[in-house]
């Protein structure tokens, strides 16, 4: 926590504030983004705290992400200038397809 702090008299002044904290071991975290992109911490280190009847946790460990689509904004634009489609029916062609290709061809 806080370097040259005792952990056990940090743990009572946090408790006099009304704060308490739980570590929870955990091998891997995983965060869900909207855009349907995700977030990996592996080797995290999970910490509980509670204060004032919230609850909130703080992660920290090795931070990899994930991306939510299996086509870039490239291929949405060459799909979009071959067929001359909107960037939602693009990306949809995309998606139903997962080739640049047949989306083209889907399109056209």
């Amino acid at each position: 926590m806080i370097p040259g702090i005792n952990p056990k008299q940090m743990q009572a002044v946090m408790k006099q504030m009304g704060m308490s904290q739980l570590d929870i071991p955990s091998s891997r975290v995983i965060i869900e983004k909207e855009d349907g992109g995700k977030l990996i911490i592996n080797n995290p280190s999970v910490a509980k705290i509670k204060m004032q009847g919230q609850e909130s946790f703080q992660i920290s460990g090795d931070v990899s992400e994930e991306s939510g689509e299996k086509f870039s904004e490239e291929d949405v634009k060459v799909v979009m200038e071959k067929t001359n489609c909107s960037e939602k029916e693009a990306k949809k062609a995309l998606e139903e397809t997962g080739d640049l290709a047949d989306a083209i061809m889907k399109l056209s």
